[in-house]
């Protein structure tokens, strides 16, 4: 499987290049799959559901199934940040592309989505993982860079790029889980 992450501030536009690159992938036939970190409480689970009662009631590990799709919720006895490698191990091993929105400080490859107007800081300058830059305005980048500049608003070409250089993110899980 190949995995890049697509790192940047709030704001940048990740989610949406997510969004768009998933249908540029599948039209070349690709099985794709997104982990996604999530900075605040979420849930996927409404309270009054079975598995909600469940979870509630103490279970660690709530799998929901139909013939359709399952869900797998996990409780952490603890807070702790998750890793990115192990949260990968739990992916199916078919997929051809694991799009990695946040987890900003991994050491996976990753693209930084950075747009002119939010005025936020770059991570490229700093980031030996960042292999590109997805932006709206190349010009205003604070920092000159000779990584790979890829238009922000052109999705395809972006899709395009990932598959021409698709060997830089060939996925070893062997190298980072111990």
């Amino acid at each position: 499987m190949n995995v890049v992450g697509f790192a940047g501030y709030s704001g940048a536009g990740k989610t949406t290049l997510v969004e768009q690159l998933i249908p540029a992938l599948k039209a070349h036939g690709l099985r794709v799959s997104v982990l996604k970190h999530a900075h605040h409480r979420f849930d996927v689970d409404h309270p009054g559901k079975d598995s909600w009662r469940h979870r509630q009631a103490g279970a660690f590990e709530v799998l929901v199934a139909s013939d359709r799709r399952f869900a797998l919720m996990r409780e952490y006895e603890r807070e702790h940040e998750p890793q990115v490698h192990h949260l990968l191990a739990e992916l199916s091993p078919v997929v051809d592309w694991v799009l990695v929105e946040g987890f900003r400080h991994s050491d996976l490859p990753k693209v930084e989505v950075w747009r002119a107007d939010t005025a936020h800081p770059v991570c490229y300058p700093h980031d030996p993982y960042v292999v590109a830059i997805a932006t709206d305005d190349a010009n205003r980048l604070p920092t000159p860079t000779g990584l790979d500049l890829l238009d922000l608003n052109l999705p395809k070409a972006v899709a395009d790029w990932l598959l021409a250089h698709a060997s830089r993110f060939a996925y070893q899980p062997d190298n980072h889980l111990g």
